[in-house]
């Protein structure tokens, strides 16, 4: 509820003034008072609600409630229901009385004027505006919450824009329009009413740069939309055309939440007369929208295109392996979409490159592409490419200092929904690489760091990859979904467990069996051969130290137990202060729904079959997965990086609403 304004009345002349419907109004019934009064009575035409507000602990209620003492105990309210159809059509009159029973010493007339302004916004979060009188100022998580959304128009719906939509001050198409939220501005009253007073809409300074509200004039033309709030321009007359009682507003969000931005924007629209010096504001309404946050989509939610670079190399170009990607696309029923050489510039790292996730309003919801700041071959792709209608973009800079591979997106992951110690999470937490548990080292940038923190719905958990030469998260970490009641795995690269597999075979007798048997460029270790290298056993157990490490951190953030992980034998060796695969990573795999992408290990082969192959599928496929193990040895591999680093997937969004949750 508005703040009252108060009138005060005379008994000389009629008093004038403007109220607004709902609104309450204080009438000042003791200023001008006839000698010898003691009492007083009031009454309203039709239209206008009368209070006598008084502390009943003081005063005496009068019979009939007619005639009230004039003690300051007692306050008169009033207040109209609906607009004025002609100025002064609402009236109120105060008569006063002495100690006799005679006639009434003396008369106050006050005459209203109701204006019905009211700026209304979607508080309910149901797609629509309605009428809302309850406390549009503030905004309220959780299922029983409250408060308006704004989309961050960062897509680009018109083909012949050069950025996202947002840098445009103008329209450059109707469909823009579905990216905003509405805003409707009531504002009846008679016509004469606002030749001495005027209607501004204002945003504050703050937010200014985080909000654009365009007005729309009814017609179907480009021409009949105008930005009339911005970074440019604070504050808007009206232009209220005479009988109009509605005005349409479209609202857009500038930016996403950040260190320094919240996400809370607010605009007020003021009744202000202008017949007096300075200028007087009579009313004002204000609403609160919060900017939808940049939200990621885990492993668990179904694939709609998989990403992938055509790239050529000294072993020529990985023609076959886009080719078992399509097969393994085609299997998953998801579409498949290769980045051409002269876009990617022989740059295959398209993970890294970017990361896919979405943004959504009660109205309306659309992917959005992180660009990482990585800046290499794939530079471009994200803006020029990906960027378009309904497909938004988003990046963080790092300003006076280059990035480090720790700031590329292979080392951003998110888990699917947990709920740890009775704290639901449930559109999971990101998870990135840091130094952990080591003092210096390589972190991700904090301008990144801070922008993903900044979105409040998926806290961040650090983990430690610094132990890693590239020092990316997806190679000792992935998430695949399940069909049982967790509804998905945590699945862990394990050295131990691949050391485990290696001694069981040789007991067998199949200590001589080979690890890269039959690939070309790479030398043959046995089994008994590795058992034997005491280096390899001590990178090994040093690196199963730093996944324990991260292991412990995953089950304490993420609420996770033994049951809920799956360690896949990897081996990793030390080059310098820092791991690398021995043989390919298959937790590093591409997630397709039940399809699992897996890089092909080239283990040792007993019975004509792969054993770590074997192996893995032993622990996957009877949780539903199917493992398609693919070659990327030679295209991926031997550059440090596996299928998840050359591939990336745009996942379906959430159905639950980001809103309905308490951070």
């Amino acid at each position: 509820m508005a703040p009252q304004r108060a009138v005060q009345l005379s008994l000389k002349k009629p008093t004038y003034a403007v109220c607004v419907v709902g609104v309450e109004t204080y009438v000042d019934v003791h200023s001008d008072v006839p000698k010898g009064a003691e009492t007083f009575g009031v009454s309203g035409s039709p239209g206008v609600e009368v209070f006598v507000i008084y502390d009943p602990a003081r005063v005496t209620v009068p019979t009939g409630k007619t005639r009230w003492p004039l003690d300051a105990n007692v306050d008169v309210i009033v207040s109209a229901d609906a607009a004025s159809k002609a100025l002064h059509d609402l009236k109120v009159k105060v008569s006063y009385f002495g100690r006799q029973e005679a006639g009434a010493l003396g008369h106050s007339m006050l005459y209203l004027t109701a204006a019905d302004v009211s700026l209304d916004v979607d508080t309910g979060r149901t797609g629509k505006v309605k009428r809302n009188h309850d406390d549009k100022k503030t905004w309220r998580w959780g299922p029983e919450g409250y408060g308006a959304v704004l989309l961050v128009n960062c897509d680009r719906d018109s083909v012949v824009s050069a950025g996202p939509d947002l840098t445009n001050s103008q329209l450059a198409t109707l469909d823009d329009l579905q990216d905003m939220s509405p805003m409707v501005l009531s504002c009846d009253g008679p016509d004469s009413l606002f030749d001495t007073h005027k209607l501004v809409l204002d945003v504050p300074f703050s937010d200014s740069r985080r909000v654009g509200v365009f007005c729309a004039r009814g017609g179907t033309s480009l021409e009949d939309y105008k930005q009339v709030l911005g970074p440019q321009r604070l504050s808007y007359e009206v232009e209220r055309q005479p009988g109009e009682r509605k005005i349409s507003f479209f609202v857009e969000g500038l930016a996403f939440p950040d260190v320094d931005f919240l996400g809370l924007v607010s605009l007020s629209v003021s009744l202000v007369d202008t017949g007096t010096l300075p200028e007087v504001p009579l009313f004002t309404d204000t609403v609160a929208f919060r900017v939808a946050p940049w939200i990621m989509t885990p492993n668990t939610q179904p694939p709609l295109e998989l990403y992938a670079c055509s790239v050529v190399d000294s072993h020529g170009s990985n023609k076959k392996f886009l080719e078992d990607m399509s097969d393994l696309a085609l299997k998953a029923n998801c579409k498949l979409i290769i980045c051409p050489q002269i876009e990617n510039r022989n740059d295959r790292w398209i993970q890294d490159e970017m990361e896919f996730g979405y943004t959504e309003a009660p109205h309306k919801a659309f992917p959005v592409v992180f660009d990482s700041p990585r800046n290499r071959g794939l530079k471009h792709f994200p803006y020029k490419r990906i960027l378009g209608p309904d497909f938004g973009y988003v990046t963080r800079e790092i300003l006076f200092a280059g990035a480090s591979s720790l700031d590329s997106f292979g080392n951003l992951d998110v888990s699917p929904p947990v709920t740890v110690g009775g704290k639901e999470y449930p559109l999971g937490r990101i998870l990135i690489g840091s130094s952990f548990p080591k003092s210096g080292g390589r972190r991700m940038a904090k301008v990144v760091r801070d922008f993903l923190q900044a979105q409040q719905v998926q806290a961040p958990v650090e983990l430690y990859s610094d132990w890693l030469s590239v020092g990316h998260v997806d190679e000792f970490l992935s998430f695949v979904p399940t069909s049982d009641q967790k509804g998905f795995r945590l699945l862990l690269a394990s050295p131990i467990a691949c050391l485990k597999l290696f001694q069981q075979k040789k007991e067998e007798g199949y200590g001589e069996a080979a690890q890269f048997d039959g690939l070309r460029h790479q030398v043959n270790r046995s089994i008994n051969e590795m058992l034997a290298d005491s280096r390899l056993r001590r990178d090994s157990l040093y690196t199963q130290k730093c996944i324990d490490w991260n292991r412990e951190v995953l089950k304490r953030e993420l609420g996770l137990t033994e049951r809920d992980i799956v360690d896949i034998p990897q081996l990793f060796f030390l080059k310098g202060s820092h791991a690398e695969a021995f043989f390919p990573d298959m937790v590093n795999m591409v997630v397709l729904g039940k399809h699992l992408g897996i890089p092909k290990p080239f283990g040792p082969i007993i019975d004509g079959r792969c054993c770590l192959e074997e192996k893995v599928r032993s622990l996957l496929e009877p949780l539903g997965l199917r493992c398609i193990f693919i070659d990327d040895y030679l295209s991926y591999h031997e550059l440090l990086g596996e299928i998840h680093c050359g591939t990336n997937v745009r996942r379906q969004p959430f159905s639950f609403k980001w809103w309905h949750m308490v951070p």
